[in-house]
């Protein structure tokens, strides 16, 4: 392969103090975490059933639709950065450990189904704040994808709290299923 390049995005980022082999293990994990959430929402989604379940698709399916973004959009940044996602989709899901989103004992439980999205996006919310904290002020670039994430991971909590808890959210449906109003700019995903 021969000489390694030299990469001024990412010495210039050691050099403000970002721990790049940290961030970039951060990155690949929350990559993880967001694509195995979209599957597990999927099938969450499609168990939804009756009058309640029904109300209850749109809101799960932008969450859905926007943590396929979230995983879209850090991952240009993983590359530039010089890491990779691992070659066996099976060890990137089991990386995630969203175990907790497999269906309920009764899977058409929508309580139960919501605490689930509820937690999911309470994790979200925990783990993009890390990446933000590790990068305010030292990576502009990743902190940009990052703090657009956590904004939508904040907005998708409140609606979860909204169902479980009858706390108002200002919660208004999206334009369009998966709008993504803040990640749109950093994914393709869902045109």
């Amino acid at each position: 392969m021969g000489k390694e390049p030299n990469v001024v995005g990412v010495k210039v980022l050691e050099q403000n103090g970002v721990n790049v082999k940290e961030l970039i293990k951060a990155l690949v994990y929350n990559a993880s975490v967001e694509f195995t959430a979209y599957y597990y929402f999927t099938n969450l989604r499609a168990h939804c059933v009756g009058m309640e379940g029904e109300a209850l698709k749109g809101i799960i399916e932008d969450a859905r639709l926007e943590d396929l973004s979230h995983f879209e959009s850090c991952l240009s940044r993983i590359y530039e950065l010089g890491g990779k996602l691992p070659l066996e989709a099976q060890d990137f899901i089991k990386m995630s450990g969203c175990e907790f989103l497999q269906l309920p004992t009764n899977p058409i439980d929508t309580k139960a189904i919501l605490e689930k999205c509820l937690k999911a996006e309470q994790g979200a919310i925990v783990n993009w704040n890390k990446v933000c904290i590790m990068t305010h002020g030292k990576d502009p670039a990743t902190y940009d994808v990052a703090k657009d994430i956590l904004r939508e991971e904040i907005e998708h909590e409140a609606w979860f709290l909204e169902l479980l808890y009858s706390r108002p959210s200002g919660h208004m449906r999206r334009k369009f299923p998966g709008e993504r109003p803040h990640t749109q700019k950093h994914s393709r995903a869902l045109g």
